[in-house]
């Protein structure tokens, strides 16, 4: 994507089912899990940059010692820091003590991080604060261990105001207002409850206090505390956990709209956000590795015992499709087939927008990540161009000389590596001309290659949010060229509407699109659909979000989705340019077709699969009416 988001966050949890001697004595090392940790965390540094942390868990170990470990960074190259922090205290306990350190019970006493449960997480800042006290995991203390709470998630709630009442009304003091802090008070609080419930029963009993708490932390029932907990989460959510005494979790949104994996062997259980980083930190099959259901948990508990189980009544799956576009690793198997059904489906559109002159034009993609929608697209162009001179030559009724046949089958598609993103350009220039000019040199391009005044030049990229980049840089580099036409292609449809699920997209007058269907309502003397739409989501502003209507899908009802690209080429067309601008957009249609088992497209719809997001389209158009440039939730 040539605009830059911000996304969700990315998990990471390893449990292993086996004593810390059985991994230094097949393995080489009781590091194995650290290590493998690690990987999981690289692996999935796409999916947050802004900070990372990791905790480590001791099973059993007796009171008077530390038992949970924590590393946090928000550093710029936060994973590398975190872990720099755990390697360097065990590179100082081997210098002091290399006879012991690799004895896996002596590491296990003395050493932190030398434990058997282990919890990561990558983060990119939805709202933004890139501060330490923001990291995950984020924990809740408690000197009895079953209360301990561990908490690392990819989530985001739409109705934090709601929950944080709840709290209130439970006689909490939260610390702060944001949904993380709410969804660890709201476990922690039925984790206490469940304690205390379990305390009040074996008291009747009579048994001791020490008696006690190993009951209680065999017989914790960890499906009702986190059914309890998420009863009233509106959001997309894949959140892991510990509790203090070893058991742990990993639970997914009703809706399945964030992601969340597992492997489970004899030896281990690891969960991530992204199947092939299992695939690749333990060299397992696809087929091995299980998605855990909309509305599940994947509960692991101390003895080893793991079950997946439902917590929440699963609802119709509306998994994220724009995550699957762009944000996820393409490695994984479906991803890479979808993303090259995409660019194959836009194969007409693109062809038309040419006037089908196989001849003169070149194809090439913006940027990398665009590389497998590309694939796909010459898969079409080609297939389109296999046919085209199967009947050019039936229509040669067999009147065909060899000059005549080499002409036809001679015909390929032009594909060229057209720019290359070779630097990251720091806009120290205050000046706006100036930052104008070094935006427009991000990108180099390949010279020589295109024909002055006769090719057409198309360039898909995977999605057109606001488009500045391609009206400040792209488009710009690329007329240096001189094409006759660049036709810019998008594998994703049009981004209308905010996401209130973990991406950073809230503000309504950011979107392309929304603001090429505002200018045609003006132009068009339109301007009361905008004035009718404000007082109907006003009036709407204070009702329960169970009963807001998304209005807002009424600015683009007058116009077809090919009239709003036309204007969106104009908006991004660059006052000094000499070739003419297309902007070919997938469809709807063809999204559904690509990624058929994954239909979250409230981006592209406004149909949201929460209430939760009916609200904050609302807010976030009443913000845009009222001048107001805050977050919609």
């Amino acid at each position: 994507m040539s605009d830059q988001l911000k996304h969700e966050c990315g998990i990471a949890m390893i449990r292993l089912l086996k004593p810390l001697e059985y991994y230094q004595e097949k393995y080489g090392s009781w590091r194995y899990g650290i290590q493998k940790l690690y990987l999981l965390m690289e692996k999935q540094h796409n999916r947050g940059q802004e900070g990372a942390g990791a905790v480590g868990l001791k099973l059993d170990m007796p009171p008077g010692n530390t038992y949970i470990h924590r590393e946090r960074s928000c550093s710029d190259q936060p994973i590398k820091d975190v872990f720099d922090g755990v390697y360097s205290e065990l590179a100082a306990a081997e210098a002091k003590n290399p006879e012991k350190f690799n004895d896996p019970a002596w590491a296990k006493a003395n050493l932190p991080f030398a434990g058997e449960l282990y919890l990561g997480h990558l983060r990119y800042g939805t709202f933004g604060r890139n501060s330490i006290d923001f990291v995950h995991p984020v924990m809740r203390e408690n000197n009895w261990k079953s209360r301990n709470l561990v908490l690392a998630g990819n989530f985001n709630l739409t109705n934090v105001d709601e929950l944080f009442n709840l709290l209130v009304g439970l006689g909490q003091c939260p610390k702060n207002y944001t949904d993380t802090v709410t969804i660890l008070e709201k476990v922690g609080h039925y984790l206490d409850e469940e304690n205390q419930m379990l305390f009040r029963q074996y008291k009747n009993d009579g048994l001791s206090n020490q008696e006690i708490s190993p009951q209680i932390e065999r017989n914790i029932d960890i499906k009702q505390v986190l059914s309890n907990a998420s009863r009233d989460w509106d959001g997309g959510y894949a959140i892991a956990g510990l509790f203090g005494h070893g058991d742990s979790f990993a639970m997914r949104d009703p809706w399945g709209i964030r992601p969340a994996f597992y492997y489970h062997d004899d030896e281990i259980v690891v969960v991530a956000s992204e199947r092939p980083v299992i695939q690749t930190a333990l060299n397992v099959k696809a087929d091995t590795i299980k998605e855990i259901d909309p509305g599940n948990a994947l509960i692991i508990r101390k003895n080893g015992d793991v079950a997946e189980v439902p917590v929440r009544v699963a609802q119709k799956r509306r998994s994220c499709s724009f995550e699957r576009i762009y944000f996820s690793r393409g490695s994984d198997k479906d991803i890479y087939k979808e993303r090259k059904k995409l660019g194959q489906l836009l194969t007409p559109a693109i062809l038309e927008s040419v006037g089908h002159d196989m001849k003169n034009t070149v194809f090439s993609f913006i940027p990398n990540t665009a590389e497998t929608s590309f694939y796909g697209m010459m898969e079409g162009v080609r297939h389109h161009l296999t046919e085209q001179k199967k009947q050019q030559i039936h229509d040669l009724n067999g009147n065909w000389t060899e000059e005549k046949l080499q002409e036809i089958i001679s015909v390929e598609p032009r594909v060229e590596k057209i720019a290359i993103k070779d630097a990251k350009m720091r806009t120290f220039i205050s000046n706006d001309e100036g930052r104008d000019d070094l935006v427009g040199h991000v990108y180099d391009v390949t010279y020589g290659i295109v024909k002055n005044k006769e090719d057409n030049l198309v360039v898909i990229d995977d999605s057109i949010v606001r488009g500045t980049t391609l009206k400040q840089s792209i488009l710009r580099i690329l007329d240096r060229l001189h094409p006759k036409k660049i036709v810019i292609v998008s594998s994703a449809p049009q981004i209308r509407y905010p996401d209130c699920y973990g991406i950073d997209m809230t503000r309504m007058g950011e979107f392309i699109a929304f603001n090429a269907a505002i200018a045609m309502l003006k132009e068009q003397g339109l301007e009361s659909i905008i004035d009718e739409t404000y007082k109907k989501c006003k009036a709407q502003e204070n009702l329960p979000k169970e009963e807001v209507v998304n209005y807002v899908k009424e600015i683009y009802k007058p116009f077809t989705a090919e009239a709003i690209s036309d204007k969106i080429a104009v908006l991004l067309t660059p006052e000094v340019m000499d070739a003419e601008v297309k902007i070919v957009y997938q469809t709807i249609e063809n999204l559904h077709i690509a990624c058929p088992d994954n239909t979250g497209d409230w981006y592209f719809t406004g149909n949201y699969p929460t209430p939760g997001g009916n609200k904050v389209v609302n807010t976030s158009f009443i913000n845009y009416c009222e001048g107001n440039d805050k977050r919609s939730y």
